[in-house]
């Protein structure tokens, strides 16, 4: 449940306060997290920002070239791939996931395919795995 899932983040950011503290472990993402980092992104967050993406899940880049994230499924129930072929370099596609890992955390678990508008005037087109677990985009 989210709102219990915030009440943690939060006291987190609390506890990322405490003397000598090297990093923050997200499990969910398998992540380290500088203490003065993740303060300030979930802090962000939960006063109204953007999700902390890049912190609370993890991207990864297969060898085809594909961007795959981890621990979005704590927050959705679902990870995310996207097949980021048309992207520029491997920063502009980590800039589309955390846009789409944003949308996905804002919307919940995505249930039917989505048309987003994308860079350059592209679209971002987003659907479901017919399991449900994944949730496959592109620049379309």
């Amino acid at each position: 449940m989210m709102p219990v899932v915030r009440a943690l983040a939060g006291l987190g950011t609390r506890l990322a306060e405490l003397p000598g503290l090297l990093a923050v472990s997200w499990l969910p993402a398998r992540s380290w997290i500088e203490p003065g980092y993740f303060r300030k992104v979930v802090s962000d967050w939960l006063n109204g920002g953007a999700f902390p993406a890049l912190g609370l899940t993890t991207l990864h880049r297969q060898n085809d070239g594909k961007m795959v994230s981890l621990g979005l499924h704590y927050f959705t129930g679902q990870e995310l791939t996207l097949d980021a072929g048309e992207a520029r370099d491997t920063a502009e596609a980590a800039r589309i996931a955390v846009r789409l890992i944003n949308e996905l955390v804002l919307s919940g678990p995505l249930r039917q395919r989505i048309d987003l508008p994308g860079p350059a005037g592209a679209r971002l087109i987003a659907e479901p795995r017919p399991d449900g677990a994944m949730v496959m985009a592109r620049i379309g």
